[in-house]
């Protein structure tokens, strides 16, 4: 007769409270472990190419003793690099090297948040205030690099420059958009490429708000940091008449409701009428305890600058009207601009 003893099965946890808790909790200290790992392995990589940049720009400008290797240095460091250690050492990986050490080289550190791969982006860029608002934005509001280059295609540090004093200029670029008030918030013009509309293609208003929903995170890389979406023909009555506001977010730093309104045609005094009847409703209505007042943007093609003015005369200091397009800004267009607004605070001795 057989003396084996019958497997006791395991008894099954997957519902018991304390046991989901004890899995959370591993799941959680593996994950914050993997993100440190990864931080610390990234941080002494950035440490590591900066070290490199340094010690080639030190050697070059060691004197004459040195200046034998000239333009060789690079191809004879890339190919005995490559020896010794394998990939990674190519004369364009040594350029980069040399260039990140160049840009921080004057007592400002690189980010460590940031991968190198961000930092190649960045290094792409010749002006340093401008280099330095994508570095702070892309720290500031976690960008991936997909998102680093199309803000960079859309020309955001110009655009958000343009109409800006030296003094303001400066701090943009020191450190990044700051977000205190409801003029923050704004582009000027907002750019919608990503949509891909071709330029002998017409959208209607509806057909517009609809691809913009389709395509809501990159618009909502666009707006900018801190919007949350609510809703698009958001309902509103009033002695039983129904309005619908185009599209409704929630701005989590402001904390208040962004109202947007999309115009294909010149903006008319009555569409700001009506935007500020929204943002009275929502103020009344919408709000709740610790809620700011709502904000009010009309986005149009065109902007009659006078009618606007006119329209808004003492009127919601929170209404605002501002440009969008579907094509990339002319970028030197815009830089001409701000090197006119920099030259200008120059010459009459604006203090840095």
């Amino acid at each position: 007769m057989s003396t084996t003893k019958p497997i006791t099965p395991i008894p099954c946890l997957t519902t018991d409270a304390d046991y989901q808790s004890l899995l959370g909790r591993i799941s959680q200290v593996y994950t914050a472990g993997q993100l440190r790992a990864h931080q610390a392995v990234n941080s002494q990589l950035i440490e590591t190419y900066w070290q490199i940049g340094h010690d080639m720009v030190e050697f070059e400008q060691g004197g004459k003793a040195r200046a034998d290797y000239g333009t060789g240095l690079l191809a004879s460091l890339s190919r005995d690099l490559t020896l010794r250690h394998g990939k990674g050492f190519s004369r364009s990986n040594l350029i980069r090297f040399r260039q990140f050490y160049l840009a921080y080289s004057k007592g400002a550190k690189p980010s460590h948040l940031l991968s190198w791969s961000h930092h190649v982006e960045l290094l792409k860029l010749d002006d340093a205030l401008e280099r330095n608002f994508y570095e702070q934005q892309a720290v500031r509001e976690k960008w991936s690099v997909p998102e680093l280059v199309r803000q960079k295609k859309a020309s955001l540090f110009l655009r958000l420059a343009a109409g800006k004093d030296k003094a303001a200029v400066l701090q943009l670029a020191s450190q990044g958009q700051l977000i205190a008030q409801p003029g923050d918030i704004l582009r000027d013009p907002y750019v919608f490429e990503f949509l891909k509309i071709p330029e002998t293609h017409q959208v209607s208003e509806t057909e517009l708000e609809t691809l913009l929903c389709d395509h809501l995170q990159p618009f909502l890389l666009e707006l900018g940091k801190g919007f949350t979406f609510v809703g698009r023909q958001y309902r509103i009555t009033i002695n039983n008449t129904h309005y619908r506001v185009d599209l409704v977010f929630y701005h989590r730093i402001l904390r208040c409701f962004v109202l947007i309104d999309l115009k294909l045609d010149d903006v008319q005094h009555h569409d700001i009428g009506q935007m500020n009847l929204y943002l009275g409703y929502f103020a009344q209505e919408e709000n709740t305890e610790g809620d700011q007042p709502p904000i009010g943007i009309i986005l149009t093609r065109h902007k009659d600058e006078l009618l606007v003015e006119y329209a808004t005369y003492q009127m919601n200091s929170q209404l605002f009207v501002q440009k969008y397009q579907l094509y990339l800004p002319d970028r030197e267009e815009l830089r001409r601009e701000l090197e006119l607004t920099l030259q200008a605070a120059a010459k009459g001795g604006t203090n840095e």
